[in-house]
């Protein structure tokens, strides 16, 4: 258990994780609401563990706005329906089959028929929503030229970043972005495909974004800016 704590107007006390970090000039908040609820300060090596209390306290506004408006997680339960990638999905389950089934319809919602036990039913929906994401990905990839391609693609659940792009070529995508709609998720991967030419944010980065996404962007962007948090409901 933390020893120290920080509790919120509405009584929720969350667990303060403090950790001291040699070069470090400036002390750093980082609250979290997923997979649990904490709070994370890092000081300097000559910091008291009170001015970083202290610095928490003069946050408090901010702090308490982040998890007031963090969403709170959603179990899901077999009939219930979902949206990812695009598609209004109907979940069912089957304990009598051993792997899933996903029927596609165009005359109402979609069916995910989840097999195995029921202890595993999100799990699976897990899983199968990651793998449909990863190939998704690949498909928006390889529709603009091959100059822009990855050298590989990585799919990670991340609470902060969307995507990244690293000097190796490698590419990042949080799968949760499978929950926002399409050319929410293609604007992210064009973002990242635009830094395989500008490893920065300038306007010319900018530019090749609007290039590769095309019209529309910006209203893309908006939508995460101000829905994002809502991508991290189930799981």
């Amino acid at each position: 258990m933390s020893e120290n704590e920080f509790c919120l107007s509405s009584g929720e006390r969350i667990p303060i994780i403090i950790t001291t970090r040699r070069g470090l000039r400036n002390i750093t908040l980082r609250p979290k609401t997923r997979p649990s609820r904490e709070i994370h300060i890092s000081k300097p090596w000559l910091t008291p563990t009170s001015a970083a209390l202290l610095f928490l306290e003069q946050k408090r506004k901010w702090c308490e706005r982040i998890f007031n408006n963090a969403p709170q997680k959603t179990t899901l339960k077999p009939n219930d329906e979902i949206e990812f990638l695009g598609n209004s999905v109907l979940l069912l389950h089957d304990e009598s089959r051993r792997g899933n089934e996903f029927i596609k319809k165009t005359d109402g919602p979609c069916v995910l028929i989840v097999g195995g036990t029921i202890d595993m039913f999100e799990r699976r929906i897990k899983d199968f929503i990651r793998s449909q994401f990863l190939i998704s990905v690949k498909q928006m990839i390889h529709a603009v030229p091959r100059e822009f391609w990855p050298r590989r693609i990585a799919v990670r659940d991340t609470s902060s970043r969307w995507g990244s792009c690293s000097t190796s070529g490698t590419m990042s995508f949080s799968w949760r972005l499978a929950f926002a709609p399409q050319d929410v998720m293609r604007y992210v991967v064009m973002h990242e495909l635009a830094h395989q030419k500008h490893m920065d944010h300038s306007p010319a980065f900018w530019k090749q974004v609007s290039e590769l996404y095309g019209f529309g962007v910006e209203r893309a962007k908006r939508w995460l800016n101000v829905h994002g948090a809502e991508l991290h409901k189930f799981f």
